[in-house]
């Protein structure tokens, strides 16, 4: 559509100006040299005034050329000059920025002297060299859709000192060998920044033939990812003085002296150290429960952190902690170890469409105040487009609880076994007390041992989102390190917010009738019941009559939201140095 050419835009923008409305151009407002003189004429810097004066409404604030207020001018000085030849030669400077652009036609030529052209962020797929005046130095095209360099591909500018495609799908279908001093003799300045290259060293063996080049941005590539980034392209293009946005320094450029040559160096490889440190604020499960304890099942808790990232080969950096690489899956049966404090596990995700993303999980964790997981693990990534595009999307963390029921091996021979009867829930599984009693002192004594451990049999774990925070991963584009402290709101169950909800009186009332039916029962079995023994897990006082409850959990009906912080942290691999790099394919070789 001709709407969105540039020329149709330019159009626009020159008519809006009005260069020959008050109080520009020829009109009966000037006063002409030897005419009559009336009282609604003005002299040109009368209307000079109106023009540039701030608080004039003939004043206008134009951002797309700096030589349209010169122009406006002119059609008060010299108005029989404005003819659109001298109108579009005027011109050396357009900004056309987010106008809808779609089209780079013909209609550009016009503007013969044109050396500064700005078309950034907007709809441009196709750039025709030919359709572009031979007189440009500079051509920014940052933000638009374009595909591949092909069309403009061309020698008729070479002038040109500044070219500008960040922010464009290029990296495909050889983009870089349309980036050569064939092309582009006196460019100067390239911007390159948040596109898709992925093959670093063809891209710089293209750009090494810029004879003029001295400022680069690279920085939002999916290669610039990769540990050798910025050394290899530092010492690669000695002649740059920027990069990115960072000078370079002679020391730079000795400290990666020699790190082009190094053959047999991978370059297009990522390595991502993930972390997992301290989380704070888990609610303890002993003070959780509502419910009339007894001494079987034996519930044991255990508490770790699990992510998915992208990778295709991942690593755990041993941390002097045991490690269980046994798959785990959600919601199925395993064989664990109750006593276990830690283990850890790799689940993995359904497939992604973008690449293989694999659901890593810490070491658990028994509860604590502060749990210490200090889970560090390294992962390879070869598909650098992938990772880029995950890192956009970011990951959520997800702090999981995993409840295991234990049973004695013969449940049928002790009394209060049976799977319908509510549980007493233990932290850890520590200080059980056995059921079982012998009717003689000395034989009690005897098989002490044996008979205060009975051996238990589990259930399948059963687990549970206690709360997952979206972590940003974005500025890991640009920044090789991320360290964070994240705050994610502790997901309760309904009769946990019911709990929570329950007024003094509605205590004092469960109290109650939680101690007549224990009387109850005690006086139908003839003796204590086990709820007598133990009391109940919330109840802090002697849970008589709701007296002795906690006031200050309860002295109002309002619910605090809690939350829990996860220390976490990503870094990507980075060389200083051309002997680092060469220390680290030395190691490689080694291993292989």
């Amino acid at each position: 559509m001709s709407s969105n050419t540039v020329s149709a835009v330019l159009e626009k923008l020159i008519r809006l100006l009005c260069l020959t409305d008050f109080p520009c151009g020829r009109g009966s407002w000037r006063k002409s040299t030897g005419g009559i003189e009336g009282a609604e004429t003005e002299d040109t810097d009368a209307l000079l005034d109106l023009l540039n004066c701030p608080h004039s409404p003939w004043h206008h604030e134009v951002s797309w050329s700096p030589q349209a207020s010169g122009l406006r001018e002119v059609a008060v000085l010299s108005p029989e000059r404005l003819h659109k030849d001298f109108i579009y030669k005027y011109f050396k400077t357009l900004h056309i920025v987010d106008k809808g652009v779609s089209v780079v036609d013909k209609g550009l030529l016009k503007f013969s002297k044109l050396e500064d052209l700005v078309l950034s962020a907007n709809k441009i797929s196709e750039v025709p060299a030919d359709n572009l005046p031979r007189t440009l130095k500079v051509l920014e095209l940052h933000a638009n859709w374009l595909p591949h360099l092909i069309s403009l591909n061309s020698d008729k500018h070479p002038h040109l000192q500044h070219l500008g495609l960040s922010s464009n799908p290029l990296g495909h279908n050889g983009d870089s060998s349309n980036l050569s001093g064939r092309h582009w003799p006196q460019l100067v300045c390239l911007d390159l920044g948040d596109c898709e290259f992925q093959e670093q060293k063809a891209l710089l063996g293209d750009l090494k033939t810029l004879p003029c080049l001295k400022r680069l941005v690279l920085e939002g590539n999916p290669f610039t990812l990769a540990p050798s980034y910025p050394g290899l392209t530092v010492d690669s293009l000695p002649q740059l003085s920027c990069l990115d946005t960072t000078w370079i320094s002679f020391e730079q450029q000795q400290c990666f002296r020699g790190l082009a040559k190094m053959s047999d160096l991978i370059v297009d490889q990522v390595s991502a150290t993930v972390t997992v440190g301290r989380v704070k604020g888990i609610p303890d499960p002993l003070r959780s429960g509502n419910e009339k304890a007894t001494d079987f099942p034996v519930v044991t808790y255990s508490y770790f952190v699990s992510y998915e990232f992208f990778s295709h080969q991942s690593t755990k950096v041993d941390n002097d902690l045991s490690f269980d690489s046994t798959h785990v899956a959600e919601d199925n049966s395993s064989d664990t170890d109750p006593q276990s404090d830690r283990k850890c596990q790799i689940e993995k995700s359904e497939p992604e469409t973008h690449g293989h993303v694999s659901r890593y999980s810490t070491c658990q964790l028994v509860w604590s105040e502060i749990m210490d997981f200090s889970d560090t693990r390294v992962h390879i990534i070869r598909d650098l487009a992938g990772l880029k595009k995950f890192l956009k999307g970011g990951f959520y963390l997800r702090i999981e609880e995993e409840k295991v029921l234990s049973w004695p091996a013969a449940a049928e021979d002790l009394p209060g076994a049976k799977p319908g009867q509510k549980v007493k829930e233990r932290k850890g599984g520590k200080g059980r007390d056995s059921p079982i009693k012998s009717g003689s002192t000395k034989e009690k004594s005897k098989d002490k041992k044996k008979k205060s451990v009975p051996e238990l049999v589990q259930d399948a774990p059963i687990r549970r989102n206690l709360g997952s925070v979206h972590v940003p991963l974005q500025s890991l584009i640009k920044v090789h390190k991320l360290h964070v402290i994240c705050e994610a709101e502790i997901l309760h169950t309904e009769s946990e917010v019911k709990a929570a909800h329950e007024t003094p009186q509605d205590l004092g009332k469960k109290i109650k009738e939680d101690k007549r039916k224990e009387d109850t029962e005690s006086k139908r079995r003839g003796g204590s019941s086990a709820g007598q023994k133990h009391g109940t897990v919330w109840s802090k006082g002697k849970g008589e009559g709701g007296r002795d409850y906690d006031e200050d959990a309860h002295a109002d009906n309002t619910v605090s939201v809690p939350l829990m912080t996860v220390e976490f942290s990503v870094e990507l691999e980075k060389w200083h140095s051309a002997s680092e790099a060469h220390q680290r394919l030395m190691f490689s070789q080694q291993m292989s």
